[in-house]
């Protein structure tokens, strides 16, 4: 080997293992599988394939979006990241080791969540300061005057008063809540929150409001999210990356920038073309509409995923081979036998034309 060829070498391994120091969570294979049963004895029938062979990577400091339709697995990987719920098959490593050999205390205090229900998260019997200091209590951190002082501080944190820990849910709105919540999320001082869908019950003003803090915390305690929704622009602004899910697999993943303005794939696609406009001129924007409903993930179609609905897929590859992810850009990840290039459009549906009377693919 040349000096050169050495060099090269040498860089390279020191730019893995610089990487790697920046990986906090990473996922390979995952699996997780509810089983249907059926009969007087409880015979597993089939599974429901919720999440099905997801490989990630959660950069520390990061906030990863991860976005799809109702039933595409969004919050049970979310489970799973966090132990919730038991992986069927693969693995979850947190800083290098494996979930399942940790304690469920030691995973408690490094990972917390944010529930999408704020007020279905809390007993309607507790006061706010029963509710903010019981994690401090169960691991033995703080009691007494401290705990109420610890407390004080906590909901100072996130916007509100230490006159609010003697009172119950019900006397808090819905934006107050979700801040307990998340107040409550911090009190073990975690590396790692997951943000399950937390501004969808919030009217616009206070998911601004939230959004804003979720942004001064990260940024004063370094905290990486993973932040679940359904709502694109809200991803567009707190996201650093996007990962698209469709029916238990992620189908794209890239930078929030890359993702919005050069899609690959086509369900990313359809995604964007929903986003609604606020504005009073008609939109420039078409809507793509796609056929058919999602198939069920206890029967998943053979091959690519979303070839039932997919305006150019192709019979003879699509619905026979799986896609894996590819590299199509910096940071950039499809799993699509036919990505998008830049500039590239789907067909679309004008509103004054039927599914069944779409334009032919046309990819401009």
């Amino acid at each position: 080997m040349s000096l050169r060829q050495n060099t090269n070498t040498q860089e390279l391994l020191e730019m893995s293992i610089e990487d790697s120091k920046d990986i906090l969570i990473e996922v390979d294979g995952m699996r997780k599988w509810f089983p249907i049963k059926a009969g007087m004895l409880s015979t597993v029938k089939s599974h429901v394939r919720a999440v099905d062979g997801v490989d990630l990577r959660i950069r520390r400091g990061e906030t990863l979006g991860i976005v799809g339709e109702s039933g595409c697995g969004k919050t049970t990987l979310g489970r799973v990241l966090l132990g919730l719920i038991p992986i069927t098959s693969g693995s979850v490593r947190y800083e290098g080791e494996d979930i399942r050999s940790m304690s469920m205390s030691d995973l408690r205090r490094r990972m917390q969540i944010v529930f999408q229900d704020p007020g279905g998260s809390m007993n309607p019997r507790m006061s706010v300061r029963s509710i903010v200091g019981e994690p401090l209590q169960v691991n033995g951190i703080a009691d007494g005057a401290e705990l109420t002082q610890r407390v004080a501080e906590l909901l100072d944190s996130v916007g509100l008063k230490k006159d609010h820990m003697n009172r119950f849910p019900h006397e808090f709105s819905g934006g107050q809540k979700q801040r307990i919540a998340l107040a409550r999320a911090l009190s073990l001082d975690p590396e790692f929150i997951l943000l399950d869908e937390p501004t969808s019950a919030l009217d616009v003003s206070v998911q601004a409001q939230v959004l804003n803090l979720l942004s001064e915390i990260q940024n004063k305690h370094g905290l990486t999210f993973v932040f679940i929704t359904h709502a694109l622009n809200v991803v567009n602004h707190i996201s650093d990356r996007v990962a698209v899910m469709y029916l238990g697999k992620i189908v794209e993943i890239a930078s929030t920038r890359d993702l919005f303005d050069n899609p690959s794939h086509p369900y990313t696609h359809a995604l964007l073309s929903a986003i609604p406009e606020p504005s009073l001129e008609e939109s420039s924007r078409e809507r793509i509409v796609l056929s058919g409903d999602v198939p069920s993930p206890a029967n998943p179609p053979s091959g690519c995923r979303f070839h039932t609905r997919c305006p150019i897929a192709e019979a003879g590859r699509c619905d026979t081979e799986e896609p894996q992810l590819q590299d199509v850009g910096e940071d950039h990840r499809v799993a699509c036998h036919f990505p998008l290039g830049k500039g590239q459009r789907l067909p679309v549906i004008h509103e004054d034309e039927s599914v069944d009377e779409a334009p032919k693919v046309n990819l401009l």
